[in-house]
């Protein structure tokens, strides 16, 4: 394989703080959210976590082929996006792989 042929994936982190009240509703929305971003165009995989030590922090964790899949995935997903806005820590949320180390 040459250096050109290496597919560069983007790994996309939305953080967001959950008040543990709101935790059931945060996760079936966080599902559809996921359901729709799979059907676009790029996407590779996602998964929905939480903090094992701070329970009120999530990340909504997908990657992509591209930043472009990524950011035009964001565009189709706004609506379903909009309720959990509120929730999100404003930070960054696109990182593009430098190094990968799959296990031995």
């Amino acid at each position: 394989m040459r250096s050109s042929d290496i597919l560069v994936c983007v790994l996309a982190v939305i953080r967001y703080t959950v008040p543990e009240a709101q935790s059931h509703d945060f996760v079936k929305q966080s599902h559809a959210v996921l359901d729709l971003l799979a059907e676009q165009p790029g996407y590779l995989r996602g998964r929905l976590a939480r903090s094992v030590d701070e329970p009120n922090l999530w990340a909504l964790v997908t990657e992509w082929e591209g930043a472009g899949f990524y950011r035009r995935a964001l565009s189709a997903a706004r609506m379903a996006m909009y309720p959990l806005m509120t929730l999100m820590v404003n930070e960054p949320s696109a990182f593009e792989d430098v190094h990968i180390r799959d296990r031995a």
